[in-house]
């Protein structure tokens, strides 16, 4: 149980270590070094948003950055892109979720964005979940492709 609100504050170069080590949680094959996710908290075109139990301790982060390029599913632009959203599953279910997408919102807002998106693997239907119960809506699903040119490749 959460004994007091969880504070949610702008994450700084201090707190790149652990923003990285929350980013695992989420994408378990990121590998960006340090000094580049250092860098980009100095970029005025995002930020990142982390939870913080009363100790200090963060349990979990959000990251926005402005798109100027089309985004599925929006009407204008720039548009706020939510990034990266993630929990700790021991804190799931404690309102951490909503309350840095508060964050994300203000933010996105003061940036003079009127559309907030994002993005989920077609096949994680707890983020869909997480997603729709937060005040998303599904616009539009897209599966890609790619295809290897190499010299062996079909014409």
């Amino acid at each position: 149980m959460i004994d007091a609100a969880p504070a949610i504050r702008q994450a700084t170069p201090a707190d790149v270590a652990v923003w990285a080590q929350l980013r695992l949680g989420l994408w378990p094959d990121a590998d960006d070094p340090l000094r580049e996710l250092e860098q980009s908290l100095a970029d005025h075109d995002g930020a990142v948003f982390l939870a913080c139990l009363a100790d200090g301790e963060a349990v979990g982060f959000a990251e926005v950055r402005l798109r100027h390029d089309y985004v599925n599913g929006t009407d204008t632009s720039p548009v706020g892109f939510l990034e990266g959203w993630y929990v700790q599953p021991a804190w799931q279910g404690h309102a951490l979720g909503r309350a840095l997408l508060v964050a994300v919102r203000d933010w996105t807002r003061a940036a003079g964005c009127r559309e907030l998106a994002s993005d989920s693997r077609v096949e994680d239907e707890r983020a869909h979940a997480a997603h729709r119960a937060c005040g998303f809506e599904e616009t539009e699903r897209v599966v890609y492709f790619r295809m290897a040119l190499d010299a062996a490749s079909p014409r």
